[in-house]
This record gives C-alpha cells, structure tokens and sequence, in this order.
C-alpha cells in the first residue's frame, strides 16, 4: 500500500486497553487528599483534643507558684520532645494496624487512617498506666529521684532524641522498626553511660534482669507472631471452606461484606492493642518531666483525698508490724531512704535494710495522717513524699521477687497479701496518670500516623510476600497481632507492634506458600539487630554531653 492510502475501517483492528496493575491503582487512591470533609472532621477533633488537654496544664499549673520562667520553659521543651516520640511512634507502629485493611481494600486508605487513630484513643484512654511504669523501673534510681535537676532532665531528653532519631532513620528506609525496641536500647544506654561516667560514686547502670525479661517478650513477639499467624492460616483452610476468604482482591473491588467486616475487626483489634499498650511508652516520661518540672502538681497524686487516707493509714500500720517482725537485733538506725536506695541499686540485702523499709513505712504515714490528704502536703514537700512512696514500693517489689536471697526474709502468704494491698496504695499515690496526658500522646499517635503511615503501609503490603496479600492472611496476621498486644499489656510487658504484625504477614505468606521476598526481610532483620546497639550508643552519647552542661 502506498504511503499516505487510507485503511479500510472494516480492517482497522482495535488494540485492547490493559489494565492498570491493581498496586498502581492502590497507589493512586493511597496518594488522594482526605478531602475537605475529612480535614474538617480531624480539625475539629484536633483543636477539641489540644484544646483540653491544654486546659487541664493550666488548671494543674494554676497552684504552683515558680520563681521564675524557666521551670515552664524547660516543661513545655520537654513535653514537645516527649510528644515528638509518640509522634514519630504513629509513624511505624500504628503504620502497622491500617496495612492490611488498605490493602484489601476493606476501608479507603485515609478512613482507614483515621478509623485506627480514633481506636488507638481509646486504647490509650482505657490503659492502665502499668506499662508505662514498667519502662520506669528499668531506670538508674538515683536518677529517677533526681529527675528534677541536670542528671534527671539529661536522662530523660538523652532517651527521648535517640529514640527519635532511630525511628525516623528506620521509617526514612521504610523499615518497620519497634518502638519498644528503641526506646529500651536508649535506657541501656543511658544506664550504661551513668554507671560508666560515676564509677566512683555508686551509682547504677542497667537493671539488667528487670531489662533482660522485657527483651525476652520483645524477642519472643515476632517468633510468636510468625508461628501462630502461619497456624491460624492454616487452621482456617481446613475450617472454613468459602474460597472467597483465600482470594487476593481483584482490582480496586471490597471484598464480600462478612470479609470485609471480619478484617475491620481485626483492624480495630490491634489498633486498641496497640493504644493500650505502645501508647503508654511515653506517657511513664511524660510523668517524671511533669514531676521533675512542677512537683507541686504532679509528684503526688491529689485525687487521694480524707477517705483514701485512713484505708492507707491502716494498711501502713499492718505493713510496720509486718517489718517489725522481721529487723534484725543487730540492725544500726541510718538514713533509711539511702539504705532502701542503695538496696534497690545494688539488689544487696543487708541487716540495715529492714530496718530502713520500717521507718520509711512508719514516716510516710506519719506525713500523710498529719497532713490528711495527699493534696495537703506542702509544696516543698510533695516531692519528697513522693520519692520516700517510691522507694518504697521498689523495695517492696524486690524483696518480693527474691524471698531468702542474700538473707532477705520470706514473708508468709498473709503477709505478702498485706504488703500487695500496701505496695498498691503507694503505687496509686505515685504511678499515676491524668487523663489529659493520654489524651496528648493519643494525638501525637494519630498526627504521626496521619503523616507518616504510608511507608510503612507500602513495606507491610507489597514487600514482605511476593504475592498480593490475601483476606484470610490479612485477618490472621491481624488476629494473632491483636491477641499478643493485649496479653503483653495484661502482663505489664511492652511488646512491639510492628514486629508482631510484619512477622504475622510474613508467616502467612509462608504458610501459603505465596513466597518472601528475602531482601525485606534481611532488611527488617538487621533493623531489629542493630536497632538496641544503635539506640544505646546514641543515647550513651547524648547523654553524655549534656551532662557537661546539666
């Protein structure tokens, strides 16, 4: 045909479009604007939630009365540090919670987003306290009494910046990395750095059993969630036979709605999981800045007012009794708090110490019936009060833990019921946590995952399988993820989000025979390696330059 002649139209042959690949179209939908409803929504909630929480600060700083500016200066740096953790926490580990709804395109990804965010608020309202308090202990005593001054506040931005900093490292690669896992690296070496810095002084490095029992559950965690994900997956084949279940997503379209309801559940699961839980890792710091900041507010706890008082008054009494029972006649009367500080430091138990543990009891109570409530307390006194209750229950809690160990005595099961009823009174004057404080870090959550989920979403979604993830490994990664979060939070044990649920996914694809692709999960491997080293090191070095000038 010469060049220029027109083809029939009846040989005109139509190429047939192809199809976009569905993670391109996941992708496009991932990069939409929330819309202005949705950004009208989150304002309201944002500025409703800031709103209260600064309303209460002001209200609780209302009654103190300051020298100068500076103690509220340090405060508000402290806390925009402390919230910067959480933040970049939503970044990875709430990441996790909304990937597998995204990418089965059970909820659109910024509903999704916000769905999980409004469950982490209400994990984090609902929590406890005690993991945060757990984080406390792995603390140098001598620090934590003196998070008020230079050493304290060191302690506390050293932890904070390293944590910071490693997460945002993992997050820039795209590596879900643990939170938990960073910030005990940063308290190891933190720990490290003080004992190393004072060699001569007595003062404490790492609780090193204390650390070692929560590292145990942090390594134990992905194990636990690749093994029992695989299981599960496994276990639904042979239970339920409804193909749809085992299917990856076709295209953009929502799975059948009992699958789709199934993994909003699951989603909803490990998003309060993860509240209850990893939410609470900043909220311990958030108390000791508060504490060492404006004692006067917040060293004690004034919700325990007259009739609290008496219940504490007689579960003194039975405690001294208690002690009496057990001083040794050769016994010499010291300084009683740093006799029970030195024993919590070095775990030796000596015949002074029961001795202290009776007068520190008998003192305490002694303060607390002349001053009636624990909002009586003088200003000048509240942090003191504070940390005799404090020492206190540490030592409590270590005598317990060692019965007969270093002659330490071994209290018969009525007297360990008394002494947990006193323990729990100086616990609940002490480890306390105001609504307010969870409300600020469950936005910092939500703001972090509103701004950094994407990543993360990506690595968990497309790259831990070479296959599309489908329902059935989505819900049982999720399901395995939630179960393992709230048992660590009943057991008082930081757990990781992230490696449970990333591992969960991997075990699935294993179990389903769809493949891994191994250079993810050599990656995810050598961030959870050197994450505790890496931390360490940043925090022993930050530490110790702000020492030179705190």
């Amino acid at each position: 045909m010469s060049a220029g002649a027109k083809i029939p139209l009846d040989q005109v042959v139509e190429v047939p479009e192809v199809p976009e690949h569905p993670a391109a179209l996941l992708h496009e939908k991932m990069s939409k604007s929330p819309g202005a409803l949705g950004m009208i929504i989150f304002g309201i909630a944002l500025l409703g939630g800031l709103g209260y929480a600064g309303s209460q600060l002001i209200h609780d700083l209302a009654g103190t009365h300051l020298a100068s500016a500076w103690p509220y200066a340090l405060l508000g740096l402290a806390l925009f540090i402390a919230l910067g953790f959480e933040f970049v926490n939503g970044f990875h580990d709430t990441a996790n919670a909304v990937a597998t709804v995204i990418y089965t395109h059970s909820l659109e990804p910024h509903v999704a987003v916000v769905w999980s965010g409004l469950w982490n608020l209400f994990g984090v309202l609902t929590s406890s306290g005690a993991v945060a308090f757990t984080i406390i202990s792995l603390l140098p005593v001598e620090l934590v009494l003196q998070v008020g001054r230079g050493a304290g506040f060191a302690m506390v931005f050293s932890l904070l910046i390293a944590a910071i900093i490693w997460n945002l490292s993992t997050w820039w690669l795209g590596l879900p990395a643990s939170s938990s896992h960073t910030l005990i690296g940063s308290i190891i070496g933190v720990g490290m750095a003080n004992q190393l810095m004072n060699p001569h002084a007595g003062t404490s490095g790492v609780d090193w059993e204390q650390a070692g029992n929560v590292f145990k559950v942090l390594l134990v965690s992905p194990l636990v969630g690749f093994g029992l994900a695989a299981i599960l997956l496994l276990v639904l084949k042979l239970v339920i036979k409804n193909p749809a279940l085992y299917q990856s997503p076709k295209g953009t379209e929502s799975p059948p709605l009992w699958i789709r309801a199934l993994l909003i559940l699951t989603c909803t699961s490990v998003s309060f999981g993860h509240g209850s839980n990893d939410g609470q890792k900043g909220m311990g710091l958030i108390m000791l800045i508060l504490i060492g900041t404006v004692p006067t507010a917040y060293a004690l706890n004034h919700a325990v007012g007259f009739s609290q008082t008496q219940t504490f008054t007689t579960v003194s009494q039975q405690a001294e009794q208690i002690f009496n029972h057990y001083v040794s006649p050769n016994a010499v009367i010291g300084d009683a708090r740093t006799d029970l500080t030195d024993f919590i430091r070095t775990r030796d138990f000596n015949q002074n110490t029961m001795l202290a543990a009776r007068q520190m009891v008998e003192e305490i109570d002694n303060e607390v019936v002349m001053y009636k409530s624990l909002n009586g307390v003088p200003a000048n006194q509240q942090q003191n009060v504070r940390n005799d209750m404090y020492v206190v229950s540490e030592a409590l809690r270590l005598i317990a833990k060692y019965p007969g160990k270093n002659g330490a005595p071994t209290f018969t099961a009525a007297e360990n019921k008394t002494l947990a009823a006193y323990k729990k009174q100086l616990d609940n004057a002490t480890k306390f946590i105001p609504t307010w404080v969870k409300v600020a870090v469950a936005i910092a959550l939500g703001l972090g995952t509103m701004v950094g989920w994407k990543r993360i979403v990506v690595t968990v979604g497309e790259k831990i399988g070479k296959d599309h993830l489908t329902y059935a490994q989505g819900a049982s990664a999720e399901i395995v993820a939630a179960v393992t979060i709230l048992a660590a939070d009943n057991f008082h044990m930081p757990v990781s989000t992230t490696h449970v649920l990333s591992s969960g996914v991997a075990g699935t694809m294993l179990a389903n025979g769809s493949g891994l692709q191994l250079s993810t999960i050599r990656n995810i491997a050598l961030a959870w390696v050197f994450t505790l080293p890496a931390a360490a090191l940043l925090a022993a070095g930050i530490f110790f330059v702000m020492r030179q000038f705190m």
